[in-house]
């Protein structure tokens, strides 16, 4: 085993997260995939092997430590870019069944190159948009757990990840910062789309705050949402 997987092995045991040979060796080749393939598509603005590890590898595992990922059968990740926080679950949890949601080609093109490179079983890399994919009956409501380190305000994201969870399945959204004030105004929006928060993880990574955002699906949605594409980001719920 080569002095990158041993820093990986390390740097998870740090945040208390085993990993084993083989984890570490799929990690590490996907550090390698996702820097020379940077070089032509922009993936990361880290590319750092130390910053990579901690900032995208560690921090999309972090929430295994606040949430059950063994009672866990099929997740989505929406928006999911180079494949975080999905495919770092999926190398952690090989039982899972994963799906990884993101509205550029090119980018669903490198995340089934990384698939097909470690040998990844049970994953499904998809192009499209959040809002037409949760009025999809085969992707509505059918997954226990959808997780997204995307970009947006907590009511936008509700709105495209929600739809995809079954009942009493959970979204966990991923935020830097303080988010008090966005989960406050961000309530309307998940009682509209029959949810509710259930808690909040608040830690420090790589010396910036990090926020884990868990909202369990209460009932069944409304045939309403998600709305048609571009109405979630313009207008979010309130």
């Amino acid at each position: 085993m080569g002095s990158g997987s041993e820093y990986i092995k390390q740097r998870f045991a740090e945040e208390g997260i085993a990993v084993t040979d083989r984890q570490a060796a799929s990690f590490e080749r996907y550090y390698e995939l996702l820097v020379e393939t940077n070089k032509v598509m922009n993936l990361t603005a880290v590319t750092e092997f130390k910053e990579v590890v901690g900032r995208h590898f560690v921090d999309s595992a972090l929430i295994t430590k606040y949430y059950d990922f063994s009672s866990v059968n099929k997740m989505i990740d929406m928006g999911t870019g180079a494949g975080f926080p999905g495919i770092p679950l999926k190398i952690l949890y090989p039982h899972l069944s994963v799906t990884l949601l993101d509205s550029l080609r090119k980018r669903v093109d490198f995340l089934r190159n990384v698939v097909d490179n470690l040998g990844l079983k049970q994953v499904t890399a998809v192009h499209g948009r959040a809002e037409d994919f949760g009025r999809d009956p085969e992707y509505r409501e059918a997954y226990d757990l959808c997780v997204s380190r995307a970009v947006a305000n907590l009511s936008t994201l509700s709105e495209y990840c929600l739809p995809f969870v079954q009942v009493g399945g959970f979204f966990i959204s991923y935020k830097s910062g303080t988010v008090d004030e966005e989960l406050e105004q961000a309530k309307p929006a998940i009682k509209m789309l029959g949810s509710k928060t259930k808690k909040v993880e608040k830690f420090f990574l790589e010396d910036a705050g990090r926020s884990m955002i868990l909202i369990e699906k209460k009932e069944k949605l409304s045939g309403r949402y998600p709305r048609k594409a571009g109405l979630p980001s313009k207008q979010p719920l309130k």
